[in-house]
């Protein structure tokens, strides 16, 4: 008896598992869409290895694309908006191309306490012009017209894992594969190891292939050609 109950709990933990790691077998090129987020119960602030959600903490990225210097700042909020009955952390993006506000995101996670992956909930997206407000490509939430959380982070973390990180239908399907796991980066904020590579595509665009790295305790340091410049430790103590 004693015997069967271990198997049956081995079982459970397998099944939970399985959306993480089915993405490793070779007959299973697909990525990942279900992750069982019923079972989860989420909270807004944290961090997992390579994500961190703690108001306060910021980002930022520079770099050179077809001529022009981009920034990126990312900045965790001590604000939280509920989707889906999920109350979520918001994470402010503000990019700039020489100077020049580009864009302004507010994305939404949260942490399954479970798995301790970050699952992303949607954004809000303002698009701008010389200065202008133009539009809101991209802004997409779960729970609206089909759309449904992707993974952000997972906190299982196997090479060659393929997961969905936006499901969104025909706005936002961006997906990532987890290459590598021992990437030592350069970058103008400090050099990193055991830094998590992964590889972005995109059902919506096929030809569009883009790499992100991350550095653990810290997060993203490399977006395509842009790679961190500076990150802030404070964190606010309530939010």
């Amino acid at each position: 008896m004693k015997k069967l109950s271990r198997l049956l709990a081995v079982l459970v933990l397998l099944a939970g598992l399985l959306p993480q790691l089915g993405p490793v077998f070779a007959h299973n090129p697909d990525f990942t869409d279900s992750f069982l987020l019923q079972q989860c119960e989420f909270v807004s602030r944290g961090r997992n290895p390579y994500f961190v959600l703690e108001p306060g903490f910021k980002l930022v990225l520079q770099g050179e694309e077809d001529g022009a210097q981009l920034r990126v700042e990312i900045t965790v909020l001590s604000e939280t908006k509920t989707i889906t009955g999920v109350r979520t952390r918001v994470v402010e993006e503000v990019e700039t191309r020489d100077n020049q506000l580009v864009e302004i995101s507010r994305n939404y996670f949260a942490i399954c306490k479970q798995t301790n992956s970050v699952v992303y909930f949607g954004e809000d997206v303002d698009i701008y012009e010389d200065g202008v407000l133009v539009g809101h490509d991209g802004a997409w939430r779960a729970g609206r017209d089909g759309a449904r959380p992707g993974l952000i982070m997972p906190g299982v973390l196997l090479i060659g894992a393929r997961y969905f990180q936006e499901i969104a239908p025909d706005v936002a399907m961006d997906r990532a594969e987890i290459l590598s796991l021992s990437e030592v980066l350069d970058t103008p904020a400090g050099t990193f190891q055991r830094v998590l590579k992964t590889e972005e595509t995109t059902p919506l665009e096929p030809n569009s292939k883009g790499f992100k790295l991350y550095a653990p305790g810290i997060g993203l340091i490399q977006d395509g050609s842009l790679k961190l410049v500076w990150y802030s430790k404070f964190i606010l103590a309530d939010g």
